[in-house]
């Protein structure tokens, strides 16, 4: 199975604290091995370089990095309300935000 696994610890501005790292994590997003899903795999590679893909937030007064507004699938299975596959209409979706 595909995978696209980002991790990022970065700056930008409007962020909250300029230069200061933020926790953050592995972030882990699952796609498709076809030819749609690697179309959408380079356009989430661009949004990255652009830095819509994550966004910071405050967690009980701690700055951390999260998703973004860009939707990911964080998982193969449990569907759509878990982030996961079955999804048909994930890639059009997803391609909608790009």
């Amino acid at each position: 199975c595909d995978s696209i696994k980002m991790l990022s610890y970065f700056s930008k501005v409007g962020d909250p604290c300029p230069g200061q790292p933020y926790k953050g994590g592995t972030f882990c997003a699952f796609l498709p091995g076809n030819r749609e899903g690697q179309k959408t795999a380079m356009l989430l590679k661009k949004a990255f370089e652009r830095g819509l893909t994550f966004q910071i937030k405050s967690c009980s007064g701690e700055e951390r990095v999260t998703w973004g507004l860009i939707p990911h699938k964080t998982s193969w299975d449990g569907g759509k309300a878990r982030n996961g596959y079955p999804d048909a209409q994930y890639l059009r979706e997803v391609g909608t935000a790009l």
